[in-house]
């Protein structure tokens, strides 16, 4: 007899789906510090439609936008829901995992019940117009981010999930190993090989703001897989050594530096020479550590606001700005001197394709680029992970939470 309710850990047979689950649940109320947003509360399984997976997670990978969700800022995520038509009043985060297929829906044909699977944190709807005319789904006006924009995501024994996230887990991984790295890996990995013509070429200088973090870890790996030199800006000199060993030809220590944070009015002659004499001083050092007087032909951002004006400054003519979020602020001021007369680029880039989560799903699977596990939690930390992650202090690298798997094994 189906049991309605099975423990964290407590395997139902293959295929056998209950009626609830066990979930990472953040309501409206509790918004507020990560440690105590998230609770575990009974909910119903969700339901399988059409091209659907449910899989059974084994283990979820940890990243900001669930920050946010818990701080129910600068987007209030359940409220944004409810003014699209969905009644959920809560939010199950995390929109990257490792599991097993459970169930599939009419018309899935890629994967079968019992694959082992990783999943990737885009949704979109595949018969919209612009992606039938031709466009990447990333950039869709359907386009959505699982686990944050979307409920239901990698925080719960069970989740569903469209036919296109799922990936094969690569088998030299473990469970928490094969959750961590794709939402991060896949990110950097469009923003360094997505934007043609500006993608890493053999010797080519790339600048990587927070290096030792999850986004930064996997830039460094993809870029030295690359043939390009990429040098890391970290808060540490432990944080540096991480970076190194990962194959960054050196870093810079962001506390040596003072101009972070908007330009100084352009009529303020003092400021403004104080704050080139800063930016001047950090590219001379990045040209120590390339050792020769070349600029970033790429810059890899996401603090944005106190770090865009730099990175406009320092990247090379014709070279490239690529950002993919804004956790110092969303107002980055642009010398526009920069931008045109040296004909440089400011692009956007968010999450990555299928192609392109494949890519580096084999990179991996290839252990040509790591994973970067540096902390493993129960179930239960999920709101300690976030909080670590809130307050800058957890460890370089990724970071995952076991939910079915009751220890890090590499299969079910």
């Amino acid at each position: 007899m189906t049991k309605t309710l099975y423990e964290l850990g407590e395997i139902p047979p293959l295929g056998v789906v209950p009626r609830q689950m066990y979930a990472s649940v953040i309501r409206r109320e509790r918004y507020g510090p990560p440690r105590d947003a998230f609770r575990t509360e009974v909910v119903d399984v969700p339901s399988v439609g059409r091209g659907q997976v449910l899989v059974m997670m084994m283990a979820a990978g940890v990243n900001y936008n669930n920050v946010w969700a818990a701080l129910g800022r600068p987007l209030d995520v359940i409220k944004a829901r409810q003014r699209h038509g969905d009644d959920t009043d809560f939010h199950i985060g995390g929109s990257e995992g490792s599991g097993v297929v459970w169930a599939v829906g009419d018309g899935v044909e890629q994967v079968r019940v019992g694959d082992e699977v990783v999943l990737s944190g885009c949704q979109w709807n595949e018969s919209a117009a612009d992606i039938r005319l031709g466009a990447d789904p990333m950039t869709s006006l359907t386009q959505r981010v699982w686990g944050y924009e979307s409920n239901f995501g990698s925080f719960a024994q069970f989740s569903v999930v469209d036919e296109y996230q799922c990936h094969p887990k690569p088998t030299r991984l473990t469970w928490a190993e094969a959750a961590c790295y794709l939402l991060t890996g896949a990110t950097a990995y469009r923003q360094l090989c997505g934007w043609d013509p500006h993608t890493v070429r053999p010797g080519d200088p790339v600048l990587i703001w927070g290096g030792a973090g999850g986004l930064g870890s996997m830039a460094i790996q993809i870029v030295r897989e690359r043939g390009g030199i990429p040098v890391a800006v970290v808060s540490s000199e432990e944080r540096g050594e991480h970076c190194v060993r990962l194959g960054a030809r050196g870093y810079l220590l962001r506390g040596d530096y003072t101009h972070w944070g908007r330009l100084p009015d352009i009529d303020d002659d003092a400021a403004s020479g104080a704050w080139m004499a800063e930016v001047r001083r950090f590219g001379k050092r990045f040209w120590e550590i390339v050792g020769a007087r070349r600029s970033p032909r790429i810059v890899l951002e996401h603090s944005g606001q106190d770090t865009i004006p730099t990175s406009m400054y320092l990247c090379d003519n014709a070279g490239m700005v690529v950002i993919c979020g804004g956790t110092t602020g969303y107002h980055a001021d642009v010398d526009l001197r920069f931008l045109w007369m040296r004909q440089k680029r400011l692009q956007g880039s968010h999450f990555a394709n299928t192609e392109q989560c494949r890519a580096i799903t084999e990179l991996v699977a290839a252990g040509r680029v790591d994973p970067c596990l540096s902390w493993t939690g129960t179930f239960e930390e999920l709101g300690h992970a976030h909080q670590l992650m809130r307050d800058n202090a957890h460890p370089a690298g990724n970071m995952a939470v076991l939910v079915n798997a009751a220890e890090d094994g590499h299969t079910l």
